[in-house]
């Protein structure tokens, strides 16, 4: 499976700013509907909080969208 880096500039970044960094989402209204509809796994648990903090090296897994790594700048 291929992952997909995004990096951060900050501590951390939440599950519904880092699914638009991403470009899972195109705006954050979008955020809520698509965590309804698509299974969020953070590190293998499911997660379905957008509020979420999500740190470097954690791994987001979404089923039919792909895979990404949180990374620092």
């Amino acid at each position: 499976m291929q992952v997909e880096e995004i990096e951060i500039n900050s501590e951390y970044i939440q599950l519904g700013q880092f699914l638009k960094l991403a470009n899972v989402v195109e705006s954050g209204g979008m955020v809520k509907l698509f965590l309804a509809d698509f299974p969020v796994f953070i590190n293998g648990e499911q997660d379905q909080r957008r509020g979420r903090k999500l740190y470097p090296n954690d791994l987001v897994e979404i089923e039919e969208v792909g895979a990404f790594r949180v990374i620092q700048q």
